[in-house]
């Protein structure tokens, strides 16, 4: 893995420094904080509403452009 070099202000470090564990490193909280924002951000997609229509909707779509189905 290549290593990099960010720069952060000191009160930013002190922000991420303030959800490590002891004995954890940057790399290791950065991590943790991505991996739980990936969650929360794939939860609001799942359970967004934006862009679909509930079921009941859909039946009264489908019955109006197939009348004949069942």
């Amino acid at each position: 893995m290549e290593i990099t070099t960010i720069q952060l202000s000191n009160e930013m470090k002190k922000k991420i420094a303030s959800f490590g564990n002891k004995g954890e490193t940057y790399e290791q909280i950065l991590e943790r904080i991505y991996q739980f924002a990936f969650r929360e951000n794939l939860r609001k997609f799942m359970m967004s509403s934006e862009g679909f229509v509930s079921l009941d909707e859909f039946e009264k779509e489908v019955k109006k452009k197939w009348p004949e189905s069942k």
